[in-house]
């Protein structure tokens, strides 16, 4: 099938199960406050038992993440305004102005994979010729936000902690999303108070800090892994077509049960990005039912660390190269004229 009978064929699995959503909550929310609970607890007697229940804690933070995605695509309630409401006070606890999110998220689902409308909602990716044309500067510091080291360790922690506060990108779009980034940080800096008052700085530094922080660098591998493989997708405005996109685009991160559960089956990215009106837990009904789409774009969690080396997009071959691999290609080419 093509990806525009596969968005026809998946449109059955777009309807959420109210009862299945309030579940899926609970079992998310209620692990999520026991351990910060017991890493709080355990603050008292042994800072080596709270911040590894904290840093464990980051998965769980990533799976409400997750369920915050499906309400910021009307998919997780069958009531948009249960969806908003519910996506507002989770954007609070994952430190994201929702509003803010929901808006840049859907135009990454309009504009992935186009070269000409990179920027925003994305990682930023150069392509050889783009790369190659830039001066030594302008090299070493493309090459500086792709190092995996700043990639999943630094910029996460600067989109969550800092970027986050302001309605970047949207600054002049409308009050909506600067009344989104201030009630959050309004929020935020409320229970940071009452935590601080109750627990002191060790609380929110040892307690709170490790979860978001591990979350946030979960949240940007993941969202890496789902678009930077090798055979991925990128085309110029006038070749592009957004369901070709959605679907060669979009990766099948196959992880482990524990990860998918932990994950909310976001891996299944491909389906997702062909029919984001489906409910994450109804993504495992989509690959039983279609073993073909079981198969397209899959990655295994051992494969998915090569891909950390994919820097280039090489538009001849179109495929993601390594550093290595594109001055290698571009010397080749050189020398054959």
């Amino acid at each position: 099938m093509q990806p525009q009978e596969w968005t026809r064929a998946l449109a059955q699995y777009r309807v959420p199960d109210t009862g299945r959503s309030i579940f899926e909550l609970i079992v998310t929310v209620v692990p999520l406050f026991a351990l910060w609970g017991a890493a709080w607890f355990a603050l008292s007697f042994s800072l080596w038992i709270a911040i590894p229940l904290a840093i464990v804690n980051g998965f769980f933070l990533v799976r409400l993440f997750i369920i915050m995605h499906d309400c910021g695509h009307g998919s997780y309630f069958k009531s948009r305004t249960a969806c908003t409401w519910t996506g507002r006070v989770l954007g609070v606890l994952t430190i994201t102005p929702y509003d803010v999110w929901r808006q840049t998220h859907a135009i990454h689902h309009s504009s992935t994979g186009n070269l000409d409308r990179r920027g925003m909602g994305d990682i930023p990716t150069l392509t050889v010729k783009e790369y190659l044309n830039r001066n030594w500067l302008g090299r070493a510091a493309y090459r500086l936000t792709r190092n995996p080291v700043i990639l999943f360790g630094i910029v996460p922690a600067y989109v969550f902690f800092v970027q986050n506060r302001l309605p970047f990108g949207l600054m002049r779009s409308g009050k909506l999303y600067w009344i989104s980034a201030m009630g959050t940080n309004a929020a935020l800096v409320a229970i940071a108070a009452l935590i601080y008052w109750v627990g002191g700085w060790e609380v929110l530094a040892f307690v709170f800090v490790p979860t978001l922080t591990v979350a946030s660098s979960i949240g940007i591998w993941l969202f890496y892994i789902q678009h930077q493989f090798e055979h991925t997708t990128w085309e110029r405005e006038e070749g592009w077509n957004l369901q070709n996109a959605a679907f060669y685009g979009s990766s099948h991160y196959a992880l482990p049960g524990i990860l998918r559960w932990l994950s909310g089956n976001i891996g299944v990215h491909h389906v997702h990005h062909l029919a984001s009106r489906i409910p994450f837990y109804r993504l495992n009904e989509v690959l039983r039912d279609y073993a073909e789409l079981d198969d397209c774009q899959r990655i295994t969690l051992v494969e998915s660390l090569a891909c950390a080396k994919l820097h280039l997009w090489d538009e001849n071959n179109q495929r993601l190269l390594t550093f290595a691999e594109a001055l290698a290609t571009t010397s080749t080419q050189k020398l054959s004229v």
